[in-house]
């Protein structure tokens, strides 16, 4: 059985898509999401990246990771711009999801829906251990998950939790590797 437009010299598009890149802090999450920009892009696919305003740690206009490494990206200051900021971008990478809290699911819904495909990078547990929004319901829409780990600051297991190192009640507080180290699940909390 043929494919609608096989043989024809017509080139379908693919399905759109939505991954969901998730893991401790310093597991390789921006860039993981950075090298599927890029190589998306180098494929001729047109492509946004896009980070959230609170971001501020490295530059505003930027996806910069812990090892230094950057790509241009345009800065939001909630989940409802990203739609416009995306212009006409075929795929739209998000880093730091859990900044733009649970409406960024309907968000990527939407762009699913419009024939684009979306690529998503943030941590799904919060300092404390818990669910991150927007995860837990991100997770459930996503047609690809990919959990990294890395190595545990403490005994160098895999990490699968940010310890907070800094004193402060706040859900989000935006930092580095001053603020926060990866930890096992037996080392978390120590």
């Amino acid at each position: 059985m043929s494919r609608p437009g096989a043989g024809t010299g017509h080139q379908e598009r693919a399905a759109p898509t939505l991954t969901a890149i998730c893991g401790p802090m310093f597991s390789g999450k921006s860039s993981e999401l950075i090298r599927r920009l890029r190589s998306a892009a180098e494929a001729g696919v047109a492509v946004r990246a896009i980070k959230p305003r609170l971001d501020t740690r490295y530059a505003d206009g930027e996806i910069v990771t812990h090892a230094g490494e950057r790509l241009t990206a345009v800065s939001v200051a909630t989940a409802l711009e990203i739609e416009l900021a995306a212009g006409d971008a075929e795929l739209i990478g998000m880093d730091e999801a859990h900044f733009f809290g649970a409406g960024l699911t309907a968000v990527c819904v939407r762009l699913i829906g419009q024939g684009r495909s979306a690529v998503v990078a943030g941590l799904e547990r919060d300092h404390r251990g818990e669910a991150f929004e927007p995860f837990p319901h991100l997770l459930c829409e996503a047609d690809e998950v990919i959990k990294l780990t890395c190595p545990c600051s403490v005994c160098g297991g895999p990490s699968v939790h940010s310890q907070r190192m800094v004193a402060s009640d706040a859900r989000i507080v935006v930092g580095g590797a001053e603020a926060y180290e990866p930890r096992c699940r037996r080392c978390f909390g120590t």
